[in-house]
């Protein structure tokens, strides 16, 4: 590798931010503050960068399921962090964190996929196949998490018991791993549509793929510990607008979600609306279905209180969500008004999160 490809901004922006959080000047000022908010941007950015190198190399779906995976680790160790240190006070950060990265996904990310795609394309077709997998996996890993904890009664209030959180976990890893397998050996050909990949595409080296995800891995490390560190400030500038706590969860989820954001509205740009779909719908799932149990693992081992189940409002959002991407997604092609619809109702969550 060469000065002028060390010298990239996907190279540089995350050995900054690495020197930036080990000189101790993180929360010493409202000007650190923001440079470690441009850092941490650039570094999720350059994430991006580098997890499309690794996908470019290994193909799809894998590429994809890559980028999902990273995305739910950098998503586990910020709320297991945040938890840890915040005790009872954190009790619902894992369920509003889960629950604001599924609305951003489901309506944010999807819809903005769908309205640029449309806007641009008019129509853009995919798999049926890929999204009903999808979505079946989603849905009965939601209920299971979010909803029926609401309706049990060995434990008053939306609380899982001991076992019943085990069970729960288990459920999540058995329906994940199950799609897994569907998704890279079974039915591998629901989720690529070979006219988005026909033409000739740049195949990196060994050596740059092997480079990229040393640096994906540092992108994501950094993100999670640099947001960690501004979780206070992030938490003061709530507070100072009196909106509710759970509007902490709305921002993490928002960070989190940024490089499968970009990845994804890049591809729909390009006229590859079932990488979109694989992205988006790949990292919903892997976010409940890989989050739930590894916060679940540590807060029977903390003996930490978690909240799971979701209130009145935000279930009746949930469905809403829920049933517009089912019909959305259910003739196999796109258009701007399913983009715009989806958006709309992101607008009516994020408003009633500041505005119970």
């Amino acid at each position: 590798m060469n000065l002028k490809e060390l010298l990239h901004y996907t190279y540089v922006f995350p050995i900054l931010a690495v020197g930036y959080y080990f000189s101790g000047l993180m929360g010493t000022g409202v000007f650190f503050d923001i440079l470690a908010g441009i850092l941490l941007t650039g570094s999720v950015i350059s994430a991006v960068h580098h997890a499309e190198v690794v996908a470019h190399k290994v193909g799809e779906p894998f590429g994809t399921i890559i980028l999902a995976l990273c995305i739910t680790i950098l998503e586990v160790a910020l709320i297991i962090s945040l938890m840890v240190a915040g005790g009872e006070q954190a009790i619902t950060l894992a369920r509003d964190t889960v629950f604001a990265a599924v609305m951003l996904i489901l309506n944010g990310i999807l819809g903005i996929c769908i309205l640029v795609g449309g806007v641009k394309y008019y129509e853009q077709f995919f798999a049926r196949t890929s999204a009903t997998t999808y979505l079946v996996s989603i849905v009965s890993i939601l209920i299971l998490t979010l909803v029926l904890p609401n309706f049990t009664s060995s434990v008053n209030g939306p609380f899982y018991n001991q076992a019943q959180l085990i069970f729960v976990s288990i459920a999540c890893l058995v329906i994940y791993g199950i799609f897994l397998m569907v998704q890279t050996i079974r039915h591998r050909n629901y989720f690529i549509v070979p006219e988005e990949h026909s033409e000739e595409m740049y195949i990196p080296s060994v050596r740059k793929t092997t480079i990229s995800f040393i640096f994906l891995v540092i992108c994501l490390a950094v993100v999670v510990v640099m947001a960690k560190g501004l979780s206070s400030t992030i938490e003061g500038m709530v507070q100072s607008l009196g909106a509710p706590k759970s509007l902490v969860g709305v921002i993490i989820a928002a960070v989190v979600l940024l490089p499968e954001g970009l990845a994804a509205i890049r591809a729909a740009k390009s006229n590859q609306i079932q990488s979109s779909l694989n992205l988006a719908l790949g990292s919903a799932l892997a976010s409940i279905g890989l989050t739930i149990p590894a916060v679940s693992l540590v807060c029977i081992m903390y003996d930490i209180p978690l909240v799971l189940g979701l209130d009145k409002k935000d279930v009746i959002l949930l469905s809403l969500s829920v049933f517009i991407v089912m019909l959305s997604l259910s003739r196999g092609k796109t258009n701007i008004l399913y983009g715009t619809v989806l958006l709309v109702n992101l607008a009516a969550y994020i408003f009633t999160v500041i505005v119970p």
